[in-house]
């Protein structure tokens, strides 16, 4: 029989082929071609096949051949045929499911393969995600919006989330702007790329001063650019930035001033004074990472470095820890002579951020359910942070937990040498978590110190006392 191909799609609602082909009567062929395409899940379970009489048609072939090719089937399990619902594919005809083993290097010991509890730093409770807010201002958004939201985006970003967001930022972060100096993007990463290139164009080159302890991943976004990254030291004050006069090529500075990541603690207001300084005698940058801002809970909220000097700070921030990770969404407020050069390195048309979740953003704040929803987290959180506090109090008094102010997690201090011990008990105890010396930077100077970064935002709520006896058990003796 001639090869030929044959649509499903109008009888069966989806985009199948079958392909007839190889030796053998009508009949087998369409068998063989019927039972391949279940076997390799192209068929899924439960697809209800055209009738018989439609396929022949298609096919060109007798409806007894077709007929006898279904009965076939359905008496080997592959089909199942009902009064009123017609021919479908069994349920226990599914392929079974391919198992990927994950490859071992010899030389690492043993771990438990799934952790039981997720205290890894960076992600909210993604049980308390506001869904049905969500979707009630995506409903409203999507009936309210102009028939022009729905043609090729804007690369600025949809004027209805600028508004709300110049809004809200201004009145909760200090940040002074309005909806022009405001760009939409998909979260921190993409605005550093937009920034330095990396792929996508860019305008700044390096090198690129940046705190001591930092995201690995943010450094590598940078290293892909060809920005090299000098660190700066870090004490408690936060960073240090009067080493920026000593280093004469460096004209930006990448700072996480309201919660320094992941140590802990605002950049204290003398520094914040003469970063600005420094940028405007050295003609620099300041670029803010204001990824957690809104959590504080023993402290009075820090504003933005930002609305110091709009002129000299690019202020970033994204919905990542505040309503999730998996909304893409993110803004650059920046200074006048950038804006042109970012919306050239994003392209003509919008091809990052939704036009439905930006409007569906925008309305979530200006209805304020964005500030409830910031508002319930925010107590939730602290009621989290001071169960950890009162758990190691109770059974690890030897252990100082630092940074617990604000934001979504906690840097353990331990003994000096008992970090990778410790990360390892903790991984044989069922924990995720990440030891502090995964976030220094390669060529830091200050002297390392031994500790554990502990999320407590990321474990459900039924799991998170769990995780807390788990990690006290973890933790070396006092």
């Amino acid at each position: 029989m001639p090869e030929s191909w044959v649509n499903l799609a109008e009888r069966i609602g989806s985009d199948l082929h079958l392909e007839l082909s190889g030796a053998g009567g009508r009949r087998a062929v369409l068998i063989r071609s019927l039972r391949d395409a279940v076997r390799e899940g192209r068929l899924a379970p439960g697809t209800r096949l055209p009738p018989y009489r439609s396929l022949a048609a298609d096919l060109g072939i007798a409806r007894n051949t077709v007929a006898d090719a279904y009965a076939e089937l359905v008496a080997e399990g592959w089909l199942t045929a009902r009064q009123g619902s017609g021919t479908r594919v069994a349920d226990r005809a599914a392929p079974p499911a391919r198992i990927r083993r994950p490859k071992r290097a010899p030389s690492r010991p043993a771990t438990p393969a799934t952790p039981a509890y997720d205290l890894r730093q960076g992600q909210p409770d993604a049980a308390s995600f506001p869904r049905t807010a969500w979707l009630a201002a995506a409903r409203r958004a999507l009936n309210s919006a102009p028939n022009e939201a729905f043609g090729p985006g804007d690369p600025q970003g949809r004027v209805e989330l600028r508004r709300a967001l110049a809004g809200y930022l201004g009145r909760a972060r200090g940040v002074r702007t309005d909806p022009e100096r405001i760009v939409v993007c998909s979260g921190f990463a993409h605005a550093l790329r937009l920034l330095f290139g990396g792929g996508g164009g860019g305008m700044l080159r390096g090198p690129l001063a940046v705190e001591s302890y930092g995201l690995g991943f943010h450094r590598s976004i940078l290293r892909t650019a060809g920005v090299r990254t000098v660190p700066l030291a870090l004490d408690e004050k936060g960073a240090r930035v009067e080493e920026l006069t000593g280093s004469q090529r460096v004209r930006g500075v990448l700072l996480t001033p309201a919660h320094q990541f992941p140590t802990g603690g605002p950049l204290h207001p003398s520094r914040r004074a003469a970063v600005i300084d420094w940028a405007r005698t050295r003609g620099g940058l300041v670029l803010e990472d204001d990824y957690d801002g809104e959590f504080r809970y023993d402290r009075e909220p820090v504003g933005a470095v930002q609305g110091l000097d709009p002129e000299r700070v690019v202020y970033m921030g994204s919905v990542s820890k505040s309503l999730s990770p998996g909304v893409r969404l993110g803004w650059l407020v920046l200074p006048e002579h950038l804006i042109d050069d970012v919306l050239a390195a994003k392209g003509e048309r919008e091809a990052w951020v939704s036009v439905v979740d930006q409007l569906t953003l925008a309305d979530l704040i200006e209805t304020g359910h964005y500030d409830r929803h910031i508002r319930r987290m925010r107590q939730r959180y602290r009621h989290r942070r001071d169960q950890l506090v009162a758990a190691l109090a109770t059974h690890a008094p030897h252990i100082s937990p630092t940074g617990i102010a604000a934001g979504l997690h906690a840097v353990l201090r331990l003994p000096p040498g008992t970090e990778q011990s410790t990360a390892k008990a903790a991984a044989w105890q069922g924990l995720a978590l990440e030891g502090l010396a995964g976030f220094r930077h390669p060529q830091a100077t200050m002297p390392a110190s031994d500790g554990l970064v502990v999320g407590y935002s990321t474990p459900p709520e039924h799991a998170y006392g769990a995780a807390l006896e788990a990690l006290c058990r973890a933790l070396p003796p006092g």
